[in-house]
């Protein structure tokens, strides 16, 4: 008995050491598992966190990248997407990407919002840290397009309307603006009207009267607007006068003194303000300044001092670029060029773009400008569309350098020619011949096909001028000894026309000219440059007394 007793214990002993074996052994395989499941959700969230990190720091690149002017245009075109009141307390870009983010329009996983916004204001050389070009944007904005044609008429009219118009439309609609309110934008103007209900999407009436009177070509901006909408009652649109403005480039200038009566157009406005506003206008005579003559009058050019002339002359790189060789002659050019012209020049030599934008910085803080009749910038470098390189191989938006020294952000130079000529490619890289370089990159060409032309570079503001050494989307040629064909013939032309009394156009011209001759040794390569311009006037340099630098030797 007790034997049996004996073994049927060492029987259960066993089973129990074996279900506790395979107890234990089942724990041990949870207990795996649940660190399996834990090491991967820890993987995962530093997965989400490292990509949630790289898409902050690309809206932080893209928010060090916009001047003032920049954030302006993106505030107004959020207006339908924002709360106004939200947008009022808005002071940078990452404050819009912000709000953006808590509406749920933009995420790490669809940028497409942010990527219109910069298509929207021409900021297209930041698009490809979304992933995006200028021609993808395009294509998906039917389909995913979210500012309405409404908010995108607006702003297109706002880019064309200079500071003169402005200024004109603003005393024309003084008897409707508050009194105490100070507008220094077409945007603020807009904003204005739409807060005080005088501007709407379903009636743009006051908006066609003005422009009728100020500038008739604003007026087809309105009217393509209109032709887009489903048609609504009294919404007739105004036929567009032919135009009392020839063009020239992109500067414009009314060809006499004219007194322009502003008339009526029947339409039912239900707000009392814009009712009488349309009343008054037609007893309102606008006699435009005198400044808008058949003549065209000049700059002023004729001060104590010239100006200051900035070389900025990019020759070695840090990593894939080649060495620019032959820039140095031609900085040493137009450093003697600008010197006789009696310029202060200063160049620097191989700066990362850092620098750059620094050097912008100081330069736009100068007190000295005010005693200036001009300021004049070269820049020489590597470059891809609407942007040039830095030694670090960073790109600088061109229009960012240039937005340095508009009116608000560099007072100083207000209502004074502010030139920037660039020598740097703007597209594709192509096969050269040994003694000619193309001022581009090299790897990643598809980078490289978004388009951004001269005009959309320079700010919307008057006086200045944009020389580039080519085309949008194509190579500039630079001679590894003689120097590049642009600033070889800019340097050339400038020496031969200054002399005899000739504006900066037509010198520019005669240097499209000259280049547009040009080829290579094996005849198979050819470049055009093209200016971009809002000069308000000519600007002739002063003919200096002693002989062009190219006598003097």
């Amino acid at each position: 008995m007790v034997g049996r007793t004996k073994r049927r214990t060492s029987r259960e002993k066993k089973i129990w050491r074996k279900n506790t074996a395979s107890l234990l052994e089942a724990e041990r395989r949870k207990q795996e598992k649940r660190e399996k499941g834990s090491r991967e959700t820890v993987g995962s969230s530093n997965m989400e966190e490292v990509v949630s990190l790289k898409f902050r720091q690309q809206l932080l690149f893209i928010d060090e990248n916009l001047v003032a002017e920049d954030v302006a245009a993106l505030k107004f075109l959020c207006t339908d997407l924002l709360p106004f009141k939200k947008l009022e307390s808005v002071k940078s870009a990452v404050d819009i990407f912000q709000l953006l983010m808590a509406e749920e329009y933009l995420n790490k996983e669809d940028t497409f919002l942010l990527a219109e916004l910069l298509y929207r204001i021409k900021c297209h050389s930041l698009l490809k840290k979304l992933g995006y070009t200028k021609e993808k944007v395009q294509e998906c904005l039917h389909e995913k397009g979210r500012v309405s044609p409404y908010r995108q008429m607006l702003y297109e009219l706002s880019e064309n309307i200079t500071n003169e118009m402005l200024k004109h439309i603003i005393f024309l609609l003084q008897n409707c603006l508050p009194k105490r309110r100070i507008i220094y934008s077409a945007l603020d103007l807009l904003i204005l009207l739409e807060k005080q209900g005088l501007l709407t999407e379903n009636n743009v009436q006051m908006l066609e009267e003005v422009c009728m009177n100020v500038s008739p070509d604003l007026l087809e901006t309105v009217n393509c607007y209109k032709r887009t909408k489903v048609p609504l009652p009294q919404q007739n649109t105004l036929p567009v006068k032919e135009s009392s403005l020839f063009h020239t480039g992109d500067i414009r200038v009314f060809t006499s003194p004219q007194e322009t009566s502003i008339k009526s157009v029947s339409s039912n406005i239900n707000d009392n303000k814009a009712t009488n506003l349309t009343q008054g206008f037609s007893e309102i005579n606008l006699e435009l300044p005198e400044e808008f003559s058949n003549k065209m009058k000049s700059y002023k050019m004729d001060g104590p001092h010239r100006g200051f002339c900035l070389i900025i002359n990019n020759v070695n790189f840090d990593r894939s670029l080649q060495e620019r060789k032959g820039s140095c002659k031609d900085a040493g050019e137009l450093e003697q060029v600008f010197t006789w012209l009696g310029l202060d020049v200063r160049t620097y030599t191989d700066l990362t773009s850092w620098e750059i934008k620094d050097l912008m910085r100081t330069w736009q803080r100068l007190q000295d400008h005010k005693d200036r009749d001009c300021f004049i910038c070269c820049i020489l470098s590597h470059g891809e569309s609407g942007a040039i390189y830095g030694k670090d191989e960073e790109l600088v938006s061109i229009r960012m350098i240039m937005s340095h020294f508009t009116a608000k952000q560099c007072p100083q130079l207000a209502e004074k020619p502010k030139l920037f000529f660039i020598q740097a490619c703007q597209g594709k890289e192509i096969q050269c011949p040994v003694y000619v370089e193309a001022d581009a990159r090299i790897p990643d060409l598809s980078s490289m096909q978004q388009s951004v032309s001269p005009s959309e570079s320079i700010p919307e503001e008057a006086d200045f001028l944009l020389g580039m050494a080519t085309i949008d989307g194509y190579v500039s040629f630079r001679h590894i000894q003689q120097g590049a064909w642009y600033i070889q013939a800019l340097c050339s032309k400038l020496q031969l026309l200054v002399p005899r009394g000739e504006d900066i156009l037509s010198i520019l011209t005669e240097v499209n000219e000259d280049v547009g001759r040009r080829v290579d040794r094996l005849g198979t390569k050819k470049q055009m440059p093209q200016p971009a311009y809002t000069l308000r006037r000519k600007l002739i340099f002063p003919i200096p007394r002693n002989p062009p630098p190219s006598q003097q030797h």
